[in-house]
């Protein structure tokens, strides 16, 4: 005989009536008063953009500390995550004020930082131009050799442009890895790089760089092959006598053809979308500017396109294109380009032409400045000497100063004495950007043929048309039709003609 009570279900039911309790909080749950914690019953969060899921896939390829350059064997890397670089700076100061040096190492850190090396220490030398030999001179670089054993630095970065000799002759005297400026900016696009076409272009510039600065240890791009590949009997050889560096230099060049050829096949694609803007009639807005201005930021802020953000250096280098409409409803294309930097590598510019020409094709540049720099006015110049070389100095342009509110007010009255045609906005606020976006309004490329036509209700697809493609200045309902004047283009005035009235 059992000494357990009776069971029943009704009476273990009715002892679960309080458990929906308002009070009752689960051990699992966050605190209630966490502000981050959404309400089970209140909207769900938002679905992540594509520039969400790019910098979480970025942020997962960091860096190893503790592994050597490759100058060195290397025995061991973990999977999907690149070397940590421990860098030293090293600059020349020719023309300009302190300042203006001060600017340009900072600008150096910023990009070593961004490629994902860690900078130890930076030193710079005023001289009336570089050493020819070492860049900096010889007692420099014993002064420089010794920082880098104290810091234990393994690579060394010089900002300039340094020919194969330079780069020879420092490594042989501090025993580390020394790269410049144009290498350092190669590697960061290469690590951006996703689309097909921007790969191509980056593997492009990479290799007109390295083609005319092979070195190798010691003898070996001099070596000579031999046995049977001397014989003829070798794949990919010449016979005897062809070196090392002979062999390397004619693969480079044939990569670099094959690239070319790629390259003017997707140059073909992107035309022919451009000119299927333009045989309709789409004006066209590009935002260039300065690296880290806020390019992208502005554009999302101003079409919700959702690309990728990052406050770091060349965050995005493939150009997007978003369709967006006026107050009056008329279509136009907003596209980000590339961002620029003091003394851009020529390799660059070249590889980038046809994604460049974006901004040269436009019929308005919204110039993004960045207000809170220290050097403006030097972006100011720095993005206005590639529109020259690109051909997009004549396209209408805006100034657009962005991060006012990090900005110093002296520094924006200063811009606006240099730049009347100047919007300032905070692309991370909000603020400016609705006077933003009537003053692209006023400077998109209206339509010229005027137009006062009676369109039958049959025919609303031709109302659409002069919504998305002209100004309408009237717009009556009638018993007969749809009343309206305004302009409009060449072709859609030639579709409206036949309901003109009068």
């Amino acid at each position: 005989m059992s000494n357990a009570p009776d069971f029943s279900l009704a009476a273990e039911l009715a002892a679960t009536d309080d458990w929906d309790d308002d009070d009752f909080v689960s051990g699992y749950a966050d605190e209630p008063d966490d502000p981050d914690v959404v309400d089970a019953d209140g909207p769900d969060p938002e679905d992540p953009t594509t520039g969400d899921l790019d910098l979480v896939e970025r942020h997962q390829l960091r860096r190893v500390a503790g592994l050597r350059t490759e100058l060195e064997d290397i025995t061991e890397v973990e999977y999907r995550q690149l070397r940590l670089e421990r860098v030293v700076l090293v600059g020349v100061w020719t023309e300009g004020t302190v300042a203006d040096a001060e600017n340009s190492m900072a600008e150096l850190a910023l990009l070593a930082e961004t490629a994902g090396s860690e900078v130890l220490d930076a030193m710079y030398q005023r001289r009336q131009s570089p050493d020819p030999a070492t860049y900096v001179g010889r007692g420099k670089v014993d002064g420089l050799r010794e920082i880098v054993q104290a810091t234990g630095a393994d690579t060394v970065i010089c900002d300039g442009e340094l020919a194969p000799s330079q780069l020879r002759n420092l490594e042989d005297r501090l025993k580390v890895k020394v790269v410049d400026r144009t290498a350092l900016i190669l590697d960061i696009f290469a690590q951006h790089a996703k689309s097909r076409e921007g790969q191509a272009q980056v593997e492009l510039a990479q290799l007109s760089y390295m083609k005319q600065r092979l070195r190798g240890w010691g003898g070996n791009l001099s070596r000579q092959a031999g046995g049977r590949v001397a014989g003829g009997a070798g794949i990919g050889g010449r016979g005897p006598g062809e070196t090392k560096i002979e062999t390397d230099r004619r693969r480079i060049n044939t990569r670099i053809a094959k690239l070319r050829r790629q390259l003017a096949q997707m140059k073909g694609t992107r035309d022919t979308m451009r000119s299927e803007r333009h045989r309709n009639q789409v004006p066209s807005v590009a935002i260039a500017g300065y690296t880290n201005a806020g390019k992208s930021s502005l554009l999302n802020r101003l079409t919700g396109a959702g690309v990728l953000v990052e406050d770091a250096l060349f965050a995005t280098l493939d150009p997007t294109t978003r369709r967006t409409t006026t107050s009056d409803g008329r279509v136009y294309t907003m596209s980000d380009t590339v961002g620029f930097v003091r003394h851009l590598p020529h390799q660059l510019v070249e590889a980038f032409r046809s994604t460049l020409e974006e901004v040269a094709d436009s019929d308005l540049v919204l110039h993004v400045v960045d207000g809170s720099h220290p050097d403006p006015e030097g972006q100011i110049a720095a993005v206005r000497e590639v529109f020259a070389e690109i051909g997009a100095d004549k396209v209408p342009e805006i100034v657009v100063v962005n991060k006012v509110d990090a900005a110093d007010p002296l520094v924006i009255a200063r811009l606006r004495q240099r730049e009347p045609h100047m919007v300032v906005v905070s692309a991370r606020t909000g603020q400016g950007i609705e006077e933003a976006l009537r003053v692209i309004e006023g400077e998109l490329p209206h339509p010229a043929e005027p137009f006062d036509v009676l369109v039958p209700y049959a025919r609303g697809d031709l109302v659409n048309r002069i919504h998305q493609q002209g100004e309408i200045d009237h717009l009556e309902h009638t018993g007969e039709g749809t009343r309206v004047t305004g302009r409009a283009n060449a072709d859609l005035a030639g579709d409206l003609a036949p309901y003109a009235v009068g």
